[in-house]
């Protein structure tokens, strides 16, 4: 294998949208793909038909909200651990770590935080301080990690559509995007903005007021890459085709593409995701 994608995908239900879940694997075909979101128990997990796609899995489930998963192509992930260390609520199915396909996976649902100020948002906030710890060994290590998934953080200004209605919101209180910003100051890369500095890209459009028709989105699906995969970047972007199907997730599948050979090529110029 020359080249690896890795996806992250909000699925927002995995049981409703099996359908939409087959139909990208199966048309855009990561090699390792993050889902958040489940909302459903382990053992409603549809692992047969993950299995029929040609992906193996592990997952972590939760009744009604919550759960991650991670699917490989071709082959079974090694996980590693699920869990924070010390996380504050193990009861909460919020993180998984594999290894698959010659990388560190590291997948995370971030808490919401909303409404804020509250014991919700104290919860964001002291599940990022664990997960930013247990990101510093990840990185130290120097193996290959890609941290990917929903952070539920609007990292700058440039993330949203409009700041107006969302002032008081927990995605992108001063707080929640310190914390974003101390993960990027131990040395992660952002694939997507690195792939695209300028550009307003989005990959979560709510379902209120016609923001998926009129492109106002925010981005806080993110994929993180330690030192040891940020040179083998080259390309990104955002599933939007998926968005647009009927019934869909809120988010988009956003995705990476590395070159694994020992000769990378050059990243590729900035287009249009």
């Amino acid at each position: 294998m020359t080249h690896l994608k890795i996806a992250t995908f909000n699925i927002n239900g995995i049981r409703s949208r099996l359908p939409i879940l087959l139909d990208w694997l199966d048309r855009e075909a990561p090699d390792v793909a993050c889902l958040q979101e489940l909302k459903a128990d382990d053992h409603a997990f549809p692992i047969d038909d993950i299995r029929d796609a040609g992906y193996g899995a592990i997952w972590q489930g939760q009744k009604s909200w919550n759960g991650v998963a991670i699917l490989a192509k071709g082959m079974e992930p090694l996980e590693i651990r699920r869990g924070l260390p010390d996380d504050p609520d193990p009861s909460q199915s919020r993180y998984l770590e594999a290894a698959a396909h010659g990388v560190i996976i590291g997948c995370l649902y971030l808490p919401n935080g909303n409404p804020q100020p509250g014991p919700k948002f104290d919860y964001k906030l002291a599940w990022f301080e664990r997960f930013i710890s247990h990101a510093a060994g990840l990185f130290e290590s120097g193996h290959p990690v890609v941290l990917a998934g929903d952070y539920n953080v609007i990292p700058t200004d440039a993330d949203i559509y409009n700041t107006r209605s969302w002032k008081k919101d927990a995605l992108l209180q001063p707080e929640s995007r310190a914390c974003f910003q101390r993960l990027l100051d131990q040395g992660w890369t952002d694939a997507l903005r690195e792939r695209y500095p300028e550009e307003r890209i989005y990959t979560f459009w709510d379902y209120f007021r016609q923001h998926w028709q009129t492109n106002s989105g925010l981005r806080i699906d993110h994929l993180l890459l330690s030192d040891a995969v940020a040179p083998m970047l080259v390309d990104a972007g955002v599933h939007r085709w998926v968005r647009d199907l009927p019934h869909a997730s809120d988010h988009a599948p956003t995705w990476i593409e590395l070159a694994t050979a020992a000769k990378k090529k050059p990243r590729a110029k900035a287009r249009k995701p």
